[in-house]
């Protein structure tokens, strides 16, 4: 099972490899993670693009000291 880890504006987010496609969940800083039901990976998006689609899903959530998607792993 693959694992990314994500900052997404400022939000840790983790995208987990399931046998049914994508799954995501928000990380707390003690390392607990709970599902993030608001962030929907399609299974058919490829690992290279993951990060541009948070960017597209979630750019709401920009601010000036949180402008982009970075992978931290």
């Amino acid at each position: 099972m693959k694992t990314l880890k994500f900052d997404v504006f400022g939000r840790n987010v983790l995208i987990v490899e399931t046998e049914s496609g994508w799954q995501a969940f928000y990380l707390g800083n003690e390392g607990k993670r709970r599902p993030a039901r608001d962030i929907i990976v399609p299974p058919n998006i490829l690992e290279s693009e993951i990060a541009q689609y948070l960017d597209d899903l979630c750019h709401e959530w920009a601010t000036e000291l949180n402008k982009s998607v970075k992978r931290v792993n």
